[in-house]
Formats: structure tokens, C-alpha cells, sequence
């Protein structure tokens, strides 16, 4: 059986990490990312929104129920005009798409592991 130091783990799953960085999808995620972060109308949006909801954690603490709504139906018309962007409807979509491959490459490496571990467990492992 090969032994592995953490140190050794961690170099292989800085390798992993540097192969997915460089894949094509990954590059394709960081343009669009780059694309929204200098698109001004975007950024005021968002910074709209945050001020906005800052502003309802505000009114909610204090029980301004009435402000809170408006406040919500603005953020709401807000997000529902940021959504409407084709470069962040890109962003998202292709932000889902690197989600769901590190969610994939994760659980596979759990179930590798996993499986690994029972096949080297001896039936007796927990016995006293």
C-alpha cells in the first residue's frame, strides 16, 4: 500500500485544481466575470441593490414593516432588471455550469476515497 504525506495530497490537489482552472469552461466564466465587472450599468445595479438591502436588515430590526416592503419591491424590481442583462444572464448561466463540474469532481473524489477506505479496512477494524 503507498503512503501519502499531506503534504503530498495537497500538491496533487493543487495539480487538480490548477487543470480545472485551465479548462476551456473555467475561462469562458472568468471573461464573462471580467465582462460584468466593467460593465457600469451592472455594478450600479448591484450596488443599488446592496445598499438597498442594508437598508431592509435596517427597517426589519427596527419593525418599519411598511418601509420593509417597499424597500423588498424595490430590490425585487432591481434584480428582476439585473436578470434581464444578457452578460449576467451569460455569467450565471456559465457560473452554474463551473458549479455543477466542482460539485461533480467533488463527489467523486468522496466516493473514491470512500471506497478506497473499504477496501483497505480489514473486517475486524472496529473490534476490540
Amino acid at each position: 500500500m503507498t503512503h501519502y504525506s499531506k503534504e503530498d495530497i495537497l500538491k496533487k490537489a493543487e495539480a487538480i485544481a490548477d487543470k480545472i482552472g485551465k479548462m476551456e469552461l473555467v475561462e469562458i466564466y472568468r471573461q464573462a466575470e471580467q465582462k460584468i465587472d466593467k460593465n457600469k450599468k451592472v455594478q450600479d445595479l448591484i450596488a443599488q441593490i446592496k445598499r438597498l438591502q442594508k437598508e431592509s436588515v435596517n427597517l426589519q430590526h427596527f419593525q418599519k414593516h411598511e418601509a420593509y416592503k417597499q424597500n423588498e419591491a424595490k430590490i425585487d424590481a432591481l434584480n428582476k432588471e439585473l436578470n434581464s442583462i444578457p452578460i449576467v444572464q451569460s455569467f450565471r448561466q456559465y457560473q452554474e455550469e463551473v458549479n455543477d463540474l466542482l460539485q461533480f469532481v467533488s463527489s467523486d473524489l468522496t466516493q473514491k476515497v470512500l471506497k478506497a477506505l473499504e477496501q483497505t479496512e480489514s473486517p475486524n477494524s472496529f473490534e476490540k
